[in-house]
């Protein structure tokens, strides 16, 4: 009897696994009704003699900020915009741990925030977000999160705040740290996933509600960011190609920018990698819009090295043989995380030192220089991992987004 008791105390546990449903603490994270949190908005302050209120500065204005309160949340991370190609209203899309905000920023002095959607899971500190064709796709490295798919036509008729669900969601991806997304070409790109070893996974969204994994890449292993371009630059062996830029790490001694052309999704065609010395973690790169030259931040050289912040800048004239061309320094000892190239300046979120803004109009002379900054992080500079991790430079407004990990999200211009 006792061993025939034993027999049904293992079975009966080895089956509720699946019969029975997520633990509470996972379903609480998760709200089934709006959930609308008191906004307050901090006013703007125009960049005086190095300040704007509590925050250095150097030809930015703050125009205003939302407080992670006010958003219910408790860290922010990833951030994007969208335009409506209508009404011409520009909207900020808040990466959160719990989920992804979206904030009408028409007037950015009194920002809105419409709603959120929801995590698709568990909360999580690392969610990342792309727009194509008036859709949102989100990522997150919560268990089970998938891609999220979300129409953004939909904010067109808010008139209160909601709690928002998704249109779509592709759950074969489990979970990811990056996504981009290629919009001449309708294909997004996630990385470090459970697929393919971690590194690019291949998925048509020209029907952004159906999602399709046609391919992926795993040659070179974990992909931690990506840009995929089609190319036009001086290489003239690769123009018209759809190329992939991937800044790749083990979290070790490898460290590189691997180049891949992704035309052939079936056959992707690895042209070459790019290795550099004293690297912590090849985090993330953007080109600029010649795609002559690379932008490439490490997050850890300056923490496990103590350099000021370092931007290696890579000659990618020849993509066979791609060079080292300059390495900048800035002046503070803050981490390098997400950059982005608008026209002539380098948008770079620095953690602890804000948004810095370099002057790229000399680059081809090996000059470049800060053009300013913002600052939303005032205690220090120093290399840890606080302050802001994503910037938006897109919009056509010239409005800055800024989200910050514990001060959320700041809207910022420059300077008349």
């Amino acid at each position: 009897m006792k061993n025939y008791a034993l027999i049904i105390l293992f079975l009966f546990l080895a089956c509720s696994k699946e019969e029975f449903p997520e633990p509470p603490a996972v379903q609480d994270k998760i709200p089934s009704f709006p959930i609308e949190p008191t906004v307050t908005v901090q006013p703007g302050v125009p960049c005086e003699d190095g300040m704007a209120g509590i925050y250095p500065c150097k030809r930015y204005d703050l125009l205003s900020r939302i407080s992670l309160e006010s958003f219910g949340s408790s860290e922010g991370n990833d951030n994007w915009g969208w335009t409506d190609p209508d009404t011409g209203k520009e909207y900020v899309l808040a990466g959160l741990d719990d989920g992804t905000s979206f904030v009408d920023i028409s007037d950015p002095e009194n920002p809105e925030i419409l709603g959120k959607l929801p995590t698709a899971t568990q909360n999580s500190p690392w969610r990342d977000i792309k727009v194509f064709q008036n859709h949102a796709f989100i990522v997150s490295e919560a268990p089970n999160h998938g891609v999220q798919v979300f129409d953004l036509t939909r904010l067109r008729t808010v008139s209160s705040y909601q709690t928002f669900s998704t249109d779509a969601r592709l759950t074969s991806i489990e979970s990811a740290h990056n996504i981009w997304i290629n919009g001449e070409t309708g294909f997004a790109y996630v990385f470090g996933s459970n697929l393919y070893q971690g590194g690019p996974v291949f998925i048509d969204i020209n029907e952004p509600k159906n999602p399709r994994i046609v391919g992926g890449y795993d040659a070179d292993s974990y992909t931690h960011d990506a840009q995929i371009v089609i190319y036009n630059g001086p290489d003239e062996d690769y123009v018209g190609k759809e190329i992939l830029f991937g800044s790749n790490s083990d979290g070790g001694s490898s460290n590189q920018i691997v180049i891949v052309d992704v035309t052939d999704k079936d056959n992707p065609v690895k042209i070459n990698s790019v290795t550099y010395s004293n690297g912590g973690y090849t985090h993330q790169g953007i080109l600029t819009e010649d795609h002559r030259y690379f932008f490439l931040g490490d997050e850890l050289d300056e923490l496990n090295f103590g350099n000021a912040t370092q931007t290696r800048i890579f000659d990618f004239t020849n993509l066979d043989e791609p060079q080292l061309f300059l390495n900048y320094f800035g002046g503070v000892n803050a981490i390098d995380h997400n950059g982005y190239v608008n026209g002539d300046k380098f948008y770079l979120a620095s953690y602890t030192a804000g948004l810095r803004v370099l002057d790229l109009s000399e680059i081809d002379n090996k000059r470049v220089t800060e053009f300013g900054y913002f600052d939303t992080f005032p205690g220090d500079n120093n290399p840890k991992f606080n302050g802001v991790w994503n910037v938006y430079p897109y919009f056509e407004s010239g409005v800055i987004a800024l989200q910050d990990i514990s001060s959320g999200m700041f809207l910022i211009k420059a300077s008349q």
